[in-house]
């Protein structure tokens, strides 16, 4: 029985039919595949060959006459603009033009920044005879009207950096001198001037008319001054006592700081006027709040006499100490936080401090063996230049209102001029007039 099953005939395949949608031939309406399009002879490669082969009527060897040719290449530059195609896909396509609303983009890379040369060699040299030379006094300070004040001895000079002119502003009694510290207000138009009897007087040094004398507020010598806006003057005196004074008023003295305990050497408002540094014989370096009387810190990491203090200009909480002729170092601080942010070994004394006002940079005064003054990049503390001239301690440096120019006065008797960054050609404008603390001084009674 199996044995006739294999004995059936196969069916006839020639009978079998293609089934419609099985055709070989494409359809007419030709829509192809749903992901894969039929393009039928259009995508054809012999005949894209050939096509791509043919030469252009242009490119032909048939001879044109010289006129057809001249003709055919003035009307291609005029509608092509030198161009061969109208379509031509083998160079990249010209840059669309940018609309007048667009910013401008730069097409140029800009110039490195021309390396800053600082001169080793004073700009000018000024006789400074019988200044006193004692860190516990500050008797040079440059102000806002860029007129230089020095003391010598019993007298206070006044130098014009403008025309180079020097006038006497006033000479102290015997028994008031030597003075022992000058200070600017920031109008550039007052003067404070520190004697050794404990008397602070105010000047306009416009007039050269004695304004104020304020008594009665310190025993000894008046080292150090600071001013806090026009009105605000601080002192510093000889058994640590610090008075905030407000010179419109009768009773002056508004405020007393009480937290050294030996000479004020050093005072400084930051640029905010919220908070002042005091440095001090006692190898202190407190932090005072303008509302408070104790301190709000109070830093004893020196070992020896802090006379250098300087807030930096572009970070109000930073503030930048020296220590005198056993500790060499500079001492940064964030007073935010009262924590010590880095040490610096000078290898000498540190006399003075300034941060630029152009660069991140900082400027220190050194006692012997070199009695120079260092600019440092901050905050790396790399030394970038080494200025000497001076034969024995800088104890006075200032800056000039611009930032270009710092002069430091020594015990040699002399003082000098430094070209620190050059000086800009653009002209600033004008401040409006407007009333201030400047026009207070027409209260002081």
């Amino acid at each position: 029985m199996d044995a006739d099953i294999y004995r059936e005939p196969l069916p006839d395949v020639r009978r079998w039919r293609r089934p419609p949608w099985a055709s070989s031939q494409p359809t007419t309406r030709g829509f192809g595949d749903r992901f894969i399009p039929n393009r039928g002879d259009r995508m054809n490669m012999n005949i894209a060959e050939t096509l791509l082969n043919i030469p252009r009527k242009d490119e032909s060897t048939e001879e044109v006459s010289p006129s057809r040719a001249a003709y055919r290449k003035l009307l291609a530059d005029t509608m092509l603009h030198g161009r061969t195609r109208v379509f031509s896909f083998s160079n990249r396509p010209r840059s669309p033009l940018k609309s007048s609303l667009e910013a401008p983009t730069p097409t140029h890379i800009q110039p490195a920044r021309k390396r800053r040369r600082i001169p080793q060699a004073p700009e000018k040299t000024l006789d400074a005879p019988d200044i006193v030379g004692d860190d516990r006094f500050n008797v040079l300070d440059w102000g806002n009207k860029n007129v230089l004040s020095v003391a010598l001895d019993d007298k206070v000079y006044l130098w014009n950096a403008t025309d180079g002119s020097t006038t006497e502003l006033v000479t102290v009694p015997e028994c008031s001198a030597p003075i022992t510290s000058v200070s600017w207000a920031p109008d550039g138009r007052h003067i404070a001037i520190g004697q050794c009897n404990s008397i602070v007087e105010l000047y306009d040094v416009t007039t050269k008319k004695l304004l104020r004398t304020l008594a009665g507020i310190h025993q000894g010598p008046v080292g150090s001054l600071a001013w806090n806006n026009n009105h605000l003057l601080t002192t510093g005196g000889e058994h640590g006592a610090i008075i905030n004074n407000d010179v419109r008023i009768q009773s002056h003295a508004v405020r007393s700081y009480r937290g050294h305990d030996d000479v004020i050497c050093g005072l400084k408002w930051s640029s905010c006027g919220k908070h002042l540094a005091s440095g001090g014989a006692d190898k202190l370096l407190n932090i005072w709040d303008v509302s408070r009387s104790s301190p709000l810190h109070r830093f004893s990491n020196h070992t020896s006499t802090v006379r250098a203090v300087a807030w930096c200009p572009f970070k109000d909480n930073l503030l930048a100490s020296g220590g005198g002729e056993t500790d060499h170092c500079i001492k940064f601080w964030n007073v935010s936080a009262g924590t010590c942010l880095k040490s610096v070994d000078t290898g000498s004394e540190v006399c003075g401090l300034l941060w630029s006002k152009h660069e991140r940079e900082l400027l220190s005064s050194h006692g012997p063996e070199k009695n120079q003054i260092a600019v440092w990049k901050y905050p790396s503390m790399t030394k970038i230049a080494e200025l000497t001239g001076h034969t024995s301690s800088v104890l006075y440096m200032t800056q000039s209102p611009d930032g270009c120019q710092v002069a430091s006065a020594s015990s040699d008797e002399t003082l000098k001029l430094w070209q620190i960054n050059e000086k800009s050609t653009e002209k600033k404008a004008p401040k409006s007039p407007h009333m201030g603390p400047t026009n207070m001084y027409s209260y002081i009674r």
